[in-house]
């Protein structure tokens, strides 16, 4: 595995983590240990931020961006179809040039889109559900986790159903980009996903320009030809970026939770009973097991930051999963499930600032109505078979998952 740590000198004392590990657990005694000791540790990887507090302000901070060049040549990627799609990509933008891109994607991308996708999402997820009901046993990743996101971005961005099987493969394959580090097959991987998904949105976008219909990519093909402020080639990227984060993340997201809930069955139960708890138990397995362990950032400048130097071209990961279970903010609370408490602090796997995710509200949209139909027509769930997880960096998550509903 290739990791590269910054150049921020780390004093001894300061405790290591070897998040690089394939087995490495984000929520691992040693983790919370290591956050009881201090707000930062020290990886093979860069600075690995453990509290809450600090986490939220650097996650906002301008001395501190996506840097998606230096994380592709860490990872020994200098050129080629990854290299292409990564480095223009909206999140590695700064400026007005971000301010550009982003203007696009929010007056396409509006509340009312979000809204217009609800009743589909609660149909796509009561149809999924009577399926397992009648068994009583699932594949839940295959039976649930992933059809659901997958029918909601397709329809979102008007991908015919018949393309569904194929738009899928690709679409799981990018989100392993932030896997590269793991290294094997999965830059061969990506780098095919990277190729199928330029053609196809290219193909896509001619067929939306030419006949435009209700959906995502026909509004962002009508403003971008409206206002010609963004160019044919930044709009494709923009709409694979927009693919890479529609699919993995909810995918993950929701077998998370499902593990989660397997271990509170009391929670499930409750929510059978409790529907107007949804909301916040959506919160609560976003806060308690997020799909993101961690996000990244690169230092632009030299600062002082809490008695830490920190020095231009550091890695700086920001541990969302432990930042999220800190007692410093949440209290004894923070170190249990528990959808019954109203936490105002944010979630921070979707960022923060000028990059905030724009897919936030669809996410949870999606998560509401999946955990609404499961909740009312199942028992708490069981693990029912061995699982087998996506590596910790990257979208995290079980890749098979086998249920029973009691």
């Amino acid at each position: 595995m290739s990791t590269a740590a910054g150049p921020t000198s780390i004093p001894q004392d300061v405790p290591f983590l070897n998040i690089v590990d394939p087995e490495f657990d984000f929520g691992a005694a040693e983790v919370m240990s290591a956050q009881e000791k201090n707000w930062y540790a020290h990886s093979p990887a860069g600075l690995v931020v453990l509290r809450y507090e600090q986490a939220q302000e650097l996650v906002r901070d301008h001395r501190l961006r996506l840097d998606g060049r230096t994380f592709l040549e860490t990872n020994g990627i200098v050129d080629g179809p990854i290299h292409d799609w990564f480095i223009p990509m909206i999140s590695n933008r700064t400026g007005e040039d971000h301010r550009r891109l982003r203007r696009l994607v929010n007056r396409a991308f509006t509340p009312r889109t979000v809204n217009r996708l609800r009743p589909f999402i609660r149909t796509v997820a009561e149809r999924l559900v009577d399926d397992i009901a009648t068994a009583g046993v699932c594949e839940f990743v295959e039976d649930f986790g992933d059809p659901l996101p997958l029918a909601v971005m397709c329809e979102l961005l008007g991908v015919p159903g018949e393309d569904a099987d194929i738009f899928r493969a690709w679409t799981l394959d990018i989100g392993l980009v932030f896997s590269l580090a793991y290294g094997g097959d999965i830059p061969e991987r990506v780098e095919r996903a990277v190729l199928g998904l330029n053609g196809y949105i290219d193909s896509l976008m001619a067929a939306k320009g030419a006949a435009p219909a209700d959906d995502l990519i026909s509004a962002l093909v009508t403003e971008q030809r409206a206002d010609g402020e963004v160019s044919t080639d930044e709009l494709r990227n923009l709409i694979v970026t927009l693919v890479f984060a529609a699919h993995d993340t909810t995918r993950f997201q929701l077998a998370k939770m499902m593990v989660t809930f397997a271990d509170h069955p009391d929670q499930w139960a409750m929510l059978g009973r409790q529907a107007e708890l949804v909301p916040r138990a959506v919160e609560e397995v976003m806060r308690w097991s997020p799909t993101a362990n961690v996000v990244f950032r690169s230092a632009v400048q030299d600062f002082d930051y809490h008695g830490l130097r920190i020095t231009e071209g550091t890695f700086v990961i920001i541990c969302v999963a432990a930042a999220q279970r800190d007692p410093r903010l949440f209290g004894p609370a923070g170190t249990r499930f528990d959808i019954t408490v109203d936490r105002t602090a944010a979630v921070l796997q979707f960022g923060g600032g000028p990059h905030h995710c724009l897919g936030v509200a669809l996410a949870r949209a999606e998560l509401a109505e999946a955990l609404g139909a499961l909740t009312r027509r199942l028992g708490p769930p069981s693990v029912a078979g061995p699982l087998t997880w996506r590596p910790p960096i990257g979208f995290h998550g079980p890749n098979t998952l086998p249920l029973r509903f009691a």
